[in-house]
């Protein structure tokens, strides 16, 4: 895998892993507090948290993806001239 391979593959399992760590730990005011605020309204997003486990998420995904990759696990180029 070349490196702008690489840096695509890395931004679209970021991306992905991005919306699946948004929800995890996310609570309303109304949840915690019962305010009268918006219903959906997150109290504490945490966003630098989520960022950071994200980063890491996506990084261990990219290296395995990587090492499949690199070692011929799985060829790409196989599975399309065999169709």
């Amino acid at each position: 895998m070349g490196l702008v391979s690489g840096i695509v593959v890395y931004i679209c399992i970021w991306w992905t892993v991005i919306f699946c760590v948004l929800p995890v730990g996310l609570a309303t005011h109304y949840e915690e507090q019962g305010d009268h605020v918006a219903p959906g309204a997150p109290s504490s997003v945490n966003m630098t948290k989520k960022l950071i486990i994200t980063t890491l998420i996506s990084f261990v995904i990219w290296l395995i993806v990587y090492l499949m990759i690199d070692f011929d696990v799985f060829s790409f180029r196989q599975w399309a001239n065999s169709g």
